[in-house]
Formats: C-alpha cells, structure tokens, sequence
C-alpha cells in the first residue's frame, strides 16, 4: 500500500532510497549502520529496541546480529536509546512529538525537530487490522526505526499497549500541527500494515507512506531454512521479511535513487509472517537430533503453540456465532476508515485476552472480527457475555463433553 503520491519527487532529494533495514531489531540495527555510513550522529538518531537478540541463548551467534545470508555483524555500536520496559507505544508518541518532559526511561532524547526538518519512521512488527505491536505474553522481539534529517530515530517497536491507528494518526496530526517538520516518510512492515492508515491519514499533512500489505493481507518472512536464499545452516530462523529486505537491498544500492525501491527480487522462499515463529520451532525441532531432552522442550513448545491457536480460532468462531444470527458485511469501499468506533475496538480486545487468553502475533488477524462486532452495534456486554460463554463452550470440546 503506498499514500499519498504527490509528495515523494520532494523526498528523493533528501535521499530517502540511502536508507536500509534488517529482520524486527535486525532490521532496525542494519537501518542504524546505513544511516551512518550515510555520515549522520548519533545525536541525529534515535533507537528503540527490546533488545533481547543478540545475547539470546538461541542465537548461534553470541552477541552478533545479522538480517541477511551474507550479512555482517549488524549490532556492532548500535546506539540504542530506549530497551526492554522503555520501549512503549506512549514513549514512541512522545519521543516523535519531541516532548521530553514526559518520556520516561532510556535516554530522553527526543526528535527536536524544526519546520524545514525531514522525517523518516521505519515500523517494523506484528501487526492486524488497525494495530501495530505484539500480544505475546513473552514479549517477542519488536522494532521500529525513524529518522530525521537533523535529528534521527530508530525505534524497537513499542510494548504493550498496543500502537492503535486511532492514537498513531492523532500523534501524526499533533506533530504537523506544531509545524515542527517540512515532510515526512512513514514505512510500516507488518501484517495488514495499509490498515493504520487507509481512510485515517489527511492528505495535507505532507507524509509519504508505504506499507508492507493492504489492509486485510499478511507480511512475508524470507531468508528462510530450507527456502531460496536460506540463512546461514546454523540459523533455524527467518532473517527478514520480504517488503523491507526489498527497500533496503534498493537503498543499499549506490547512485541508485531512480530505481523502483519496492522491485520485486528474486526471493521465492517465504513464509506468512504469522507462522514464522512456528516454522523456526519446528526447524528447531528437526535439527535436534542428538539432543532428546531439548527435542521433547521443542515438541512441547510445539503442541501449546498449535493448542492456543486453535483455541483462539474457536474462541472468535463460537463469539461470531454467539454474537450474529446471520453473517454481517464486514468490507468496507476503497479510502474508508475500518472502524467506527475505537473505544469499542479497544475494549474488545481486551475483554477477549480477559476472558479467552492472550491473542499472541497469530490471533492479531482476528482485530478485524472485533471490529466488525464494533461496526455492527455490539455492545462491550454482550462481547464479555458471549466470550465468557465461548471459553467454557471450547473447554467442553476440548474434554469431548
């Protein structure tokens, strides 16, 4: 998804194609080692990252990250601003407003930018309908990266609660009424990603944004094992995702600004973003041949995974059917907001991960069932009615009752 056009003959002057990513936190490290070799200062960046990669006993490389087969050590002095329970949705936002009276953790470097200032956001997460962020009771590795031209970004993308377009449009408009940039560019890599912004973002506030799917389609993971352009034998992981590794192969390209950053490459292996965790388990689980005991760890690991996934997609089918006697249109025509009403949709998701369980990465699709209750007038009672009824309803299933 890409919006609007207009502004971008402006933006390539500033060399938005000099700019790269890497895979989550991988990929903000890469984008970081672009920008400075692209001669930028520290104090021209800003970095969020959970930053729980490199030292991870599962890395197989201790202390190094990379987001690509023939990549090199992409954490090497990374300048990292904000960590672990600093990165947060309200941190993002108050840290792009440039108010550091009110960011709390890390740093407190915020973006003191001025009207003739050029931003650019790189987003890089799970994702669903209108949310950006991951429901993940563990916490899994999130990034996002922003840059601007005096005063740069990097982010890991934000803890709970979640990014919701609703607040993320809101900061955009606050920031462009404070008249504190000249043009900005918004890059977002997640499932869903055009989501956040279809029929949400102004078209006068002089941002360029593109996405990695549409409103209702899944990201791609790449790089995968077993796949064209596997990774490195040792890593059971996917390294990247198919959007960014595309815009950051063409932004690594020198003297190349006129070429097409979104060109399809030669990358046929890749996985739905939202079973890349289950893919790199099971890869896990395969090469674990002469270590039983971590063998039985990983297969266990395996069967809650796949046991809460279709426990949450009996959970939403029993609520849908609870909820509607008959099936309520859910598409909404080209350029119009996805929801109604936010409060609700916010409320859903949580009376849901209440009463059902954590919605994780995999159950994030499932905002777009939220919202369609919103959109169709039900009422946060009847949803915490219906998906109190849902649990036992799948619990009963489950003991064949």
């Amino acid at each position: 998804m890409v919006l609007p056009r207009k502004p971008w003959t402006k933006l390539q002057r500033w060399r938005v194609a000099d700019i790269t990513w890497g895979n989550g936190i991988p990929h903000v490290c890469h984008a970081y080692q672009i920008l400075k070799r692209g001669g930028l200062k520290d104090e021209h960046i800003i970095v969020f990252m959970y930053d729980d990669i490199a030292k991870n006993d599962l890395n197989p490389r201790p202390g190094v990250i990379i987001n690509s087969p023939d990549s090199s050590d992409v954490f090497v002095d990374v300048t990292k601003d904000y960590t672990g329970e600093n990165v947060t949705a309200t941190n993002f936002y108050v840290v792009l407003l440039g108010n550091k009276t009110v960011v709390k953790g890390g740093s407190g470097k915020v973006v003191a930018s001025k009207p003739n200032d050029k931003i650019f956001v790189f987003y890089s997460d799970h994702g669903g309908p209108r949310v950006l962020g991951i429901i993940d009771e563990n916490q899994n590795v999130k990034s996002l990266f922003i840059n601007i031209s005096i005063v740069q970004i990097t982010l890991g993308m934000p803890v709970m609660p979640l990014v919701y377009a609703d607040d993320f449009i809101r900061v955009l408009k606050t920031k462009h009424a404070s008249r504190t940039y000249d043009e900005m560019v918004i890059y977002v890599e997640s499932c869903e990603s055009g989501s956040i912004f279809k029929g949400l973002l102004p078209t006068d506030l002089n941002i360029y944004v593109t996405t990695a799917s549409n409103a209702n389609k899944n990201s791609w993971g790449t790089y995968c094992p077993d796949m064209n352009h596997p990774p490195p034998p040792e890593f059971d992981t996917c390294l990247g995702d198919l959007y960014s590794i595309s815009w950051m192969k063409a932004g690594s390209a020198p003297r190349k600004l006129s070429m097409n950053p979104f060109q399809s490459l030669d990358v046929k292996g890749v996985v739905n973003q939202r079973d890349a965790d289950l893919y790199s388990i099971w890869k896990m689980y395969n090469r674990s041949t002469e270590k039983p005991q971590q063998k039985e760890e990983l297969l266990k690991q395996i069967k809650e995974i796949t046991a809460h996934r279709a426990h949450l997609d009996s959970s939403v089918e029993v609520i849908i059917g609870y909820l509607f006697s008959k099936e309520h249109g859910s598409v909404r025509g080209e350029g119009l907001a996805l929801v109604d009403d936010w409060g609700c949709l916010k409320s859903m998701v949580q009376i849901f991960e209440t009463n059902c369980g954590s919605l994780t990465q995999y159950g994030m699709k499932y905002t777009q069932s939220f919202t369609n209750l919103c959109n169709n007038g039900i009422t946060t009672e009847g949803m915490d009615k219906a998906s109190k009824a849902a649990t036992m309803i799948v619990l009963e299933r489950q003991l064949g009752l």
